[in-house]
């Protein structure tokens, strides 16, 4: 998209139609934009292999230089859950050890389930919940090596929370996770921001499939049938270093997660069904016990 010819087609415009002038400038404008952004979208979404809609702001991902060590983003991954509601928060809910894991990529993944859980706590209103959060996402923070970006957004969280300000909370929780994986950058370890998207993948995959199979429908059942998400990240599990890809949880975790992407796959004209949403509720929670194995 070249501005300097867009400026020229708006000088023209004014010139031959003055009074439309002003009106379509600000619109030609908006659309050079959007559609500039929609093009950063798919070619990041090319490079990476990342189904687009996953991706944050592309302008974020282009100062990572979309690279190997950008993952989806936790945040897009709960756009959905708005037209889920009533989350199942009390049948879902988190249970971590309070001793925190020892093993880096078992920190990493469970930092995943948090930020995601964070989401869950906004998207539901029960602020009360983040006080215990913003701890927890510190103390994580900091055993991964990113306690000062952390400690940040936890303070935020926190400020947020006593306002009331959702999308705030929503914000600061998108950023926690870019920060760490901008740590993560630093440090040259790729898996661990893989790790930290895909446990907040799965603790997403867990609730919506809880959600839909309560309260069924074909077009609730669509939101949560995404075989290119299964697809994304049965690869990535695929491509972690060996001393996390061979561990045996993750290796069941590459066998279900290829079982999910099959079961996800609907051909033409056929309808999402009850007993397929059963079946990928049972095995998302498979999925979360694996996810949450720590080393021994």
């Amino acid at each position: 998209m070249k501005i300097r010819e867009t400026c020229l087609s708006g000088l023209l415009a004014m010139l031959v139609i003055p009074a439309a002038s002003a009106e379509e400038t600000p619109a030609v404008k908006e659309a050079v934009e959007v559609s500039a952004a929609d093009k950063a979208q798919e070619q990041a979404a090319e490079m990476t292999g990342i189904p687009a809609d996953l991706l944050d702001d592309p302008h974020v991902r282009e100062e990572l230089a979309v690279n190997e060590f950008t993952a989806p983003s936790i945040s897009k991954l709960f756009d959905t859950l708005q037209f889920l509601m009533p989350l199942p928060l009390l049948e879902t809910e988190l249970k971590l050890s309070e001793r925190m894991p020892l093993d880096r990529a078992d920190l990493a993944i469970e930092l995943g389930f948090l930020i995601a859980d964070g989401f869950l706590v906004v998207q539901a209103e029960q602020l009360e919940k983040v006080e215990d959060l913003a701890t927890k996402l510190t103390k994580y923070g900091k055993a991964l090596g990113a306690g000062d970006r952390v400690n940040r957004h936890a303070a935020s969280l926190l400020d947020s929370a006593k306002r009331k300000d959702v999308a705030q909370l929503k914000k600061e929780l998108s950023s926690t996770q870019r920060d760490v994986e901008t740590e993560l950058v630093i440090l040259k370890d790729a898996d661990l921001a893989h790790l930290i998207s895909l446990g907040g993948w799965i603790r997403a995959l867990h609730v919506s499939a809880v959600a839909v199979d309560k309260q069924f429908s074909p077009e609730r059942a669509r939101k949560v049938m995404r075989e290119d998400i299964a697809d994304y990240y049965t690869e990535s599990v695929a491509g972690l270093e060996p001393r996390i890809s061979e561990r045996p949880n993750y290796l069941a975790m590459r066998n279900l997660l290829a079982g999910l992407r099959a079961e996800m796959v609907l051909k033409d004209g056929e309808e999402p069904t009850p007993a397929i949403m059963r079946e990928i509720r049972e095995q998302s929670a498979n999925l979360v016990g694996l996810a949450l194995e720590r080393k021994q």
